[in-house]
């Protein structure tokens, strides 16, 4: 078992203006003026509904999350009376939310946001129907919180395959890459590759500024999309192999029969990891594309190595009997 370099990195909380900035396009938000509170942690990757908390129960009230405001929260505080509803809100707001989120284009009225500006908690408006925005939400939080690192290499997209290649320096991680993007493969990330792990799953991005570029000693800096069409690059992609380029003198050290499937632990996941000798000669991108098939026939069942040592087994036992 090999275990991945990268510092892990885990997010516990991240604030209501990078929340903001991140997802206010395409959750449609905008912010109540005057805007106060953006400094507020948000620290659960979730959202809730607060029509408990609306009728005075706050046992077991999820005061960490972003509170949603739907139709029935505001057609609730609506048939109450004045001093009722402003009570309930205010007794809401003391909880220490991080901010308020009001869909479907619904708006406070000026007490209510009288109160919220009183204690610095933000009030922000989206024209999203309510459990669209509540899914969205969501997703883009887990994406926020998710334990992340990075690694040096190359990723790409094989038929399907995320590969993660790495190696020493000047080991041909580049050459290898630029290989299989010639056979229809696709670029993730070049050099430095983001991690994050999302429900037993590991993703893998690169920085958006460096999207679709790859360094090739000799050559320089080189757009894939110019050289291949806009086919060739992913913005994202599960990672489902890694593959370390060796040196031609570990050639002897590297698994010859593949028996036995190594992996390469990142983020507290096992990952399917194979080790490739670079010696002149050799096709690596070749070697690293049939790598990627016989993973697909591994997930699919269907093992080559252990279909010869069976093979081989019976071979023996039939001889042994002659």
């Amino acid at each position: 078992m090999a275990a991945a370099g990268g510092k892990r990195r885990k997010v516990t909380s991240i604030t209501v203006q990078e929340f903001l900035e991140r997802h206010g396009d395409d959750l449609n938000l905008t912010t109540e003026h005057p805007v106060v509170g953006l400094d507020r942690k948000i620290e659960e990757p979730a959202v809730n509904r607060p029509g408990l908390a609306l009728a005075g129960f706050f046992t077991y009230f999820a005061k960490k999350r972003i509170q949603v405001f739907g139709n029935s929260e505001n057609s609730y505080l609506k048939k109450l009376s004045e001093e009722v509803r402003l009570e309930r809100f205010t007794q809401l707001c003391d909880q220490g939310v991080p901010c308020i989120v009001v869909a479907r284009g619904h708006t406070l009225t000026q007490p209510l946001l009288d109160v919220a500006r009183e204690r610095e908690i933000a009030i922000i408006s989206s024209s999203v129907p309510t459990m669209k925005f509540l899914n969205d939400a969501t997703i883009w939080l887990e994406k926020d919180f998710a334990p992340r690192t990075t690694l040096h290499g190359c990723m790409v997209d094989y038929r399907g395959i995320g590969i993660l290649i790495m190696g020493r320096s000047g080991s041909g991680k580049s050459e290898t890459a630029i290989g299989l993007l010639e056979k229809g493969a696709a670029l993730v990330a070049d050099d430095v590759v983001y991690i994050s792990q999302k429900g037993g799953e590991l993703l893998t991005r690169s920085k958006d500024f460096a999207r679709g570029y790859l360094e090739m000693r000799g050559i320089g800096i080189i757009n894939v999309a110019n050289l291949y069409g806009l086919s060739a690059i992913r913005p994202e992609k599960k990672l489902d192999l890694v593959v370390e380029l060796k040196p031609e003198t570990d050639l002897n050290k590297v698994d010859r029969l593949g028996l036995e499937q190594k992996k390469y632990r990142i983020l507290d996941t096992n990952v399917p990891f194979i080790e490739i000798p670079v010696a002149p000669g050799r096709d690596t991108a070749r070697l690293v594309g049939v790598a990627a098939l016989d993973l697909q026939l591994r997930k699919g069942g269907f093992n080559m190595a252990d279909e010869f040592n069976q093979r081989l087994l019976e071979q023996m036992n039939t001889s042994s009997k002659t």
